[in-house]
């Protein structure tokens, strides 16, 4: 059976990837990403995303207001986003902030993703005893922390090459606290511990989109692709006429 090599470097790609369950840092669209093949989401390279882009463009938060200006909240009500939703000295938010941001991501389709989210939590454990420390799928979090990197509890999140401007600190997750929703769950990257905290406190914030993110083809690939079927085409008609 005949492959072409770029069927045949796509298999083997994926295969390898599929083969480990590591986190495999790539670049789809111009934006530096980590796939986690145990939880199956995608990371952002930065995971302080928020400052870095805000200390390139400092009308971020304007921006990020514009999208998302306004939240319905179920307990809470009605929540009008401003600058005080966020603190751009340090990346944090509160968890409406965090949303909006994640929002943001979502309108520019960072990465060539519009699917980013806060991690989630599906143990709704609190404390360093999580379910196999992160084997709960759904705890975004604990995985990364617990199995991907190999971390312990009551240390902090490891250095390694595979993300930037890890903070040693509390990011929020999606997850409200079933008994008070006034508050989320959140986790803490200083020694691993997953607890709630009421939505209106500053928090880091590190986003994740499902699955990996296809790479989407340039304009002018796919104009070179277009014309050369033109091609194709024009030539099998000449070869019918004749």
């Amino acid at each position: 059976m005949y492959f072409k090599p770029a069927l045949l470097a796509s298999a083997l790609l994926f295969a390898s990837i599929n083969a480990q369950a590591e986190l495999t840092s790539y670049n789809p669209n111009g934006a530096e990403l980590v796939y986690s093949s145990i939880s199956n989401v995608t990371w952002t390279k930065d995971a302080n995303l928020l400052k870095s882009m805000y200390d390139a463009d400092n009308t971020l938060i304007d921006k990020i207001i514009a999208v998302t200006p306004t939240f319905n909240d179920v307990t809470w009500g009605l929540q009008t986003l401003s600058a005080n939703n966020f603190d751009t000295s340090n990346g944090t938010a509160d968890w409406w902030g965090a949303l909006a941001f994640v929002d943001y991501l979502n309108d520019i389709s960072y990465g060539g993703s519009n699917q980013w989210r806060l991690p989630s939590v599906s143990g709704r454990l609190q404390g360093y005893n999580l379910p196999g420390n992160g084997a709960a799928a759904g705890d975004e979090f604990p995985e990364l922390f617990y199995q991907e990197l190999g971390a312990t509890a009551g240390t902090s999140i490891p250095d390694t090459a595979y993300f930037d401007n890890e903070q040693t600190g509390t990011y929020w997750t999606e997850t409200l606290y079933p008994a008070n929703n006034a508050h989320a769950w959140n986790f803490n990257t200083n020694n691993g511990y997953q607890a709630t905290n009421i939505r209106g406190l500053d928090r880091y914030v590190w986003a994740v989109t499902p699955g990996m993110v296809a790479a989407v083809p340039e304009a002018n690939t796919t104009a070179m692709l277009l014309a050369g079927l033109g091609i194709l085409g024009a030539v099998m008609r000449r070869r019918r006429a004749k």
